[in-house]
């Protein structure tokens, strides 16, 4: 039933905008939101659960995204690096309210994330090692001739595989639980349908399998809450690996 309302929702607004693109702006404007609350109360000692929450979330990612995995010269991507996964969350987080089109769950927007991504670890890659060493350094030293040349192709290929990994798993894995939402939310109305057409004893036994798949809707609304915040930080933590892998002196 989910999948149903939100294949409407997802229904042209007009014809340059769909309510994909709605619900992906709604989610850069609570990112927006969020980030300037947040600056206006930045003070020695957070007062609030909020702001509390907001350092805290801040300083795990600077350290495991950030330093943990790029190292000393963190500093300069973390900006990058947090845009993408707080919109990625939000946007995943979002997509789970029953009726909305989740901006992660159609291929175009993961797709233009992963772009994104693929554009900056290279530039960067470019920026530190210049133009023909960083194309060098897809094939590691010591591989002698020719075996060095076929090395360098799969590496180069496996570079750009990385945008396509990138937006087709986020992607799918939105789409697949929206699908399995969709899936338990239709089952439970389908049960308890007789119920609305006259309370009988018969109609009360014949619902009463809603009552499981409910559960199960419960339970995977819970993990799908879970899947949203693992896919945010995969997306993430892959992109700054990448990082990397792109400014090290070897890959």
């Amino acid at each position: 039933m989910q999948e149903v309302i939100a294949h409407k929702a997802s229904a042209p607004v007009t014809p340059f905008m769909s309510q994909y693109t709605v619900w992906l702006i709604i989610a850069v404007c609570v990112c927006i939101l969020v980030m300037v609350l947040a600056a206006k109360k930045v003070s020695l000692i957070p007062e609030g659960r909020f702001f509390s929450g907001i350092e805290q979330l801040t300083n795990w990612f600077r350290w495991d995204i950030g330093y943990n995995t790029i190292g000393p010269e963190a500093d300069k991507h973390i900006p990058f690096l947090a845009a993408l996964f707080f919109f990625i969350l939000t946007s995943n987080l979002i997509g789970l309210i029953p009726g909305v089109a989740c901006p992660t769950g159609v291929i175009g927007t993961t797709f233009a994330l992963a772009l994104a991504s693929f554009i900056y670890f290279n530039y960067y890659g470019f920026k530190t090692h210049g133009f023909l060493k960083y194309m060098k350094s897809f094939a590691p030293e010591g591989v002698f001739f020719p075996m060095n040349i076929i090395v360098w192709l799969l590496e180069l290929i496996s570079c750009f595989v990385r945008l396509v990994t990138l937006a087709v798993r986020l992607f799918a894995n939105m789409y697949a639980g929206h699908l399995i939402l969709g899936a338990f939310a239709l089952l439970s109305a389908l049960f308890f349908a007789p119920i609305l057409q006259g309370f009988t004893g018969g109609a009360l036994l014949g619902a009463l399998p809603s009552v499981l798949w409910m559960a199960l809707l419960i339970l995977m609304y819970a993990m799908e809450i879970m899947v949203a915040c693992i896919q945010a930080y995969v997306f993430t933590m892959l992109s700054a690996v990448y990082i990397q892998l792109a400014i090290a002196t070897e890959h």
